[in-house]
């Protein structure tokens, strides 16, 4: 009995023949490419053909890639562009802040400087608000008979007089300003020693200086310091500078219009002064040899005014 192979082994023997045949030829062919570059030219040729089938093929995912990145790239914008304007509003409300701590900073520095100026005793208050009324022109502060503080005590900051209590609460206490109507304060003229006595006029209207004949000693620019003959305020602060003389010859009268010294609308920390003139009374003021007040002299401002120099 003959043995014959399977048919399946008969068919497979030629077929991996073939392959190996085939690799031989692709491996030999590779071999010649790598080492002579012999497949260049036709590689070329093949890639000049197909270069431009492949931009078209490629087109749709380059559109879609390019669409999908504007959009992105436009909502990332948005969005940073967004957060950005946030961060600016808050470094420019930072920049305020710090723009008003500053000032206040300063402001409470020359209280300070003032508080050690003065002979007597001081009571740092804060204005709380000023009340919408038309006729006066009043301001609340923060302190009240709990804390020291009583009828007639004087308000003043850095520059000079501010006012004068004339409400008083037990945490609290309103504060007439030099500006209300009648509300008067003895002066005396820094440059001569002149003694008067200034008035309010009204919210909005200057100062007035009456009761003064037309010979009267007065320039405009001369400082108004507070005399001390009420027993009331200390001698010797700024109230107001005068901006204006009208004489009369035919009535022998002046009328001298002032503007006050100390900003009444521009800090909210001020000083009471708990001035008790039995206790705290002083010798006057020394002169110099053209008669204006000494700059240096304790609790006391210098004869001119800010801005008048």
């Amino acid at each position: 009995m003959q043995y014959s192979a399977p048919p399946l082994f008969r068919q497979g023997i030629p077929a991996l023949l073939k392959l190996i045949v085939c690799l031989s030829i692709s491996i030999a062919l590779m071999l010649i490419d790598f080492r002579f570059k012999a497949l260049d030219p036709i590689r070329n040729n093949v890639n000049w053909i197909l270069r431009p089938l492949e931009y078209v093929m490629m087109m749709p995912r380059n559109i879609y890639e390019s669409s999908t990145e504007y959009f992105t790239t436009r909502g990332t914008l948005d969005k940073e562009n967004q957060t950005l304007k946030v961060r600016q509003a808050e470094l420019s409300l930072l920049a305020n802040q710090s723009e008003f701590l500053m000032v206040e900073n300063q402001n409470l520095r020359e209280l300070m400087s003032l508080q050690k100026q003065v002979p007597f005793k001081t009571l740092p208050v804060e204005i709380l608000f000023n009340p919408s009324n038309p006729i006066s022109q009043r301001i609340v502060i923060n302190r009240g008979s709990e804390d020291g503080l009583k009828l007639g005590n004087p308000i003043a900051n850095d520059a000079g007089i501010l006012g004068q209590v004339v409400r008083l609460y037990d945490h609290s206490a309103e504060v007439s300003l030099l500006e209300d109507r009648d509300f008067a304060v003895p002066v005396q003229v820094a440059r001569n020693g002149l003694r008067a006595a200034v008035f309010g006029a009204g919210r909005g209207n200057p100062l007035e200086l009456r009761y003064l004949p037309v010979a009267s000693d007065l320039e405009v620019g001369d400082v108004l310091l507070t005399s001390g003959i009420d027993g009331v305020y200390p001698p010797g602060f700024a109230v107001a500078v005068i901006s204006k003389i009208e004489r009369n010859l035919d009535k022998n009268s002046s009328n001298v219009f002032c503007v006050p010294i100390a900003p009444v609308n521009r800090y909210r920390q001020a000083l009471a002064f708990l001035y008790d003139p039995k206790f705290d009374a002083k010798a006057p003021a020394d002169t110099n040899k053209s008669g204006g007040t000494l700059s240096n002299t304790p609790g006391r401002r210098q004869t001119r005014a800010r801005g008048m120099q």
